[in-house]
């Protein structure tokens, strides 16, 4: 049980942590805290308090009680709160309840529509073509530089209309963000300066001349007199293109990994040339970057788990843990791609299932099976136990993926 706001806080178990040796493989530490109890009283890196809810059930439980807000007007002071972010990049969907995430989600529906994810998959195509031509001769490559950063990161681009210069910077931007250098804290801030600034010029520039990109069909979404505010428009902005390019960069390296390392031959492709769906829902489960859904804080006094949390405390669902609890998952550790019943959490439940999870889908078949088809034999250059990851405790991914295959 937490103590009472200006008591001591219970000594943290075992301090979260974005270690690269850690992140290497913390579904181990997984394993350990759910057979220690389904809540851990622990910290953040920077010393904040927070719960973490490692089990199935529990995690399913808590992603759909309206007792856990997104909203930060509930956080205690002196409890973790997420990304400090400035108001025109804080009023995206990750930060509100309703009455205001329905009618947001609901306008940005009207623009994200399945059809315009559909119309990317010969875009997703040919871009993962363009990268794997540039390579293929080589026989060799570092996966994630040459090919699981740039498809996203062109993609994304060009749903919502950012010209190919910004991207780059874009790039260096959410580096800056989500692994922050400890010697230089006020790259965080240059970050913030510089997303606010390129995607408030982008707006204007397409509301003076709208095309047939996202970006341009959320600035003319209406839905019966409601429309995005500014702030409102520049932060699902922000949303989308962060999303777009982060999660798929490392779910792609990850799963790319997650196949090179099984034991188990690799997937043929079918006539159709794509993997068939539970392949995907299964390297998903496994290899999913995000190790835990967005921060929430209890709006009153709860109990999860048979543990009791007290109102504005910061509870984090560990989705990482969750997508590998035995008690769900047959042989959770291993990579079944024949698993029929997989209902993972990657991408949470209820209202605040992801939006982008269809993009997210279709671009991460897309690009593994470009690689099975254009890149036959492709093989781990490095051991497993060799590989980079960056120092990030909420979100797992590569810094390099070397590998090789025959070069005709």
């Amino acid at each position: 049980m937490t103590s009472p706001p200006g008591s001591p806080q219970p000594r943290a178990l075992e301090q979260l942590t974005g270690d690269p040796a850690f992140m290497a493989d913390p579904y181990s530490a997984y394993a350990q805290w759910r057979q220690d109890g389904p809540v851990r009283h622990t910290a953040t890196p920077d010393g904040l308090p927070v719960w973490v809810v490692t089990r199935y059930s529990d995690v399913r439980a808590a992603l759909a009680d309206p007792r856990l807000s997104l909203s930060k007007k509930h956080a205690r002071p002196g409890g973790y709160r997420g990304f400090s972010l400035p108001p025109a990049l804080d009023a995206n969907l990750l930060n509100l309840d309703p009455p205001d995430h329905p009618r947001l989600r609901r306008l940005v529906s009207r623009a994200f529509t399945p059809a315009r994810t559909e119309s990317l998959r010969p875009v997703i195509r040919q871009h993962a073509d363009a990268l794997l031509d540039a390579i293929a001769s080589r026989g060799h490559a570092d996966l994630i530089e040459e090919f699981a950063v740039p498809l996203p990161l062109t993609v994304i681009g060009e749903l919502l209309g950012v010209p190919a210069g910004p991207r780059a910077d874009f790039r260096r931007w959410t580096s800056a963000l989500i692994a922050p250098d400890p010697s230089e804290p006020a790259r965080g801030k240059e970050a913030l300066i510089g997303i606010v600034r390129l995607l408030s010029e982008l707006i204007a520039a397409r509301r003076a001349s709208l095309g047939d990109d996202l970006l341009s069909a959320m600035i003319a979404a209406r839905d019966d007199g409601d429309k995005f505010s500014e702030d409102e428009l520049l932060s699902l902005a922000f949303l989308i293109l962060w999303a777009g390019y982060e999660n798929s960069v490392h779910l792609i390296g990850n799963s790319i990994l997650a196949l090179l390392s099984s034991p188990e031959p690799m997937p043929g492709l079918p006539a159709g040339g794509s993997l068939p769906g539970p392949v995907i829902e299964e390297l998903i489960r496994f290899a999913d970057p995000n190790q835990y859904s967005i921060r929430r804080f209890a709006t009153e006094d709860l109990s999860i788990g048979g543990v009791r949390i007290m109102a504005g405390d910061t509870v984090l669902l560990c989705l990482a843990s969750a997508n590998r609890d035995p008690d769900k998952f047959p042989d959770p550790a291993t990579l079944d791609l024949t698993r029929a019943d997989n209902p993972h959490l990657s991408f949470g439940l209820g209202i605040h299932y992801c939006l982008g999870a269809p993009l997210a889908r279709l671009e991460t078949n897309i690009a593994i099976s470009s690689l099975l088809r254009r890149l036959p034999g492709l093989a781990l250059a490095a051991r497993p136990d060799e590989l980079r990851w960056r120092p990030s405790f909420r979100s797992r991914g590569l810094l390099e993926l070397p590998v090789t295959w025959p070069a005709p």
